[in-house]
């Protein structure tokens, strides 16, 4: 059975956060030591608190990641990364709460999202990238595919058009009428 783009994009935030998370933990623990964790939480809502360690959110919830990375943007991030990534960030942030709050994504609305996951995961060289981009091909295969589906489909439809080849007989002389078609008394 087929997967939804709404399953796709998640499978893909998965491995997203599966890479995201020893790169955001060597980047903060390079600022901030050991004690990385306490401006961690710090950019973190409290509601993600609720009786759960900091660091246990973090590798569970790609939210969580992404809100780190946008608020230690200017301390820790910008070191490594450029302009294009933290846009990157911002994005995937709106894509996570998309999918998280609605149950649809468009093909192309999957396919950015997939492309700018592609995009972070290789600027921070995080093997998940490959994973990611596979899914990417996949549903550009599957997009190609349905696009030349319909192009068949409209073509059998189409009506004949244009002008008959030259030195074809007309119908009636490869095919004889029944006598009464032919003598027009057929009711």
């Amino acid at each position: 059975m087929a997967i939804s783009n709404h399953e796709r994009v998640g499978r893909a935030l998965n491995l997203l956060r599966d890479g995201l998370y020893p790169f955001v933990e060597r980047e903060m623990k390079a600022i901030y030591g050991d004690r990385w964790l306490i401006p961690a939480a710090a950019s973190l809502p409290e509601h993600y608190m609720a009786r759960r360690e900091v660091q246990d959110v973090l590798k569970e919830d790609v939210s969580a990641l992404l809100m780190v990375m946008w608020e230690q943007w200017n301390n820790v991030f910008r070191n490594t990364l450029g302009r294009t990534e933290c846009s990157i960030v911002s994005e995937l942030r709106d894509t996570r709460n998309g999918w998280a709050h609605t149950s649809t994504f468009s093909t192309d609305d999957a396919y950015r999202a997939l492309d700018s996951m592609t995009r972070l995961l290789t600027a921070i060289s995080a093997p998940e990238a490959d994973q990611v981009e596979k899914q990417k091909q996949e549903l550009l295969r599957l997009r190609f595919e349905d696009q030349a589906r319909r192009v068949t489909q409209r073509a059998a439809v189409a009506p004949t058009e244009g002008q008959p080849m030259a030195g074809l007989k007309p119908w009636r002389e490869i095919a004889t009428p029944h006598p009464d078609v032919a003598s027009g008394r057929f009711d």
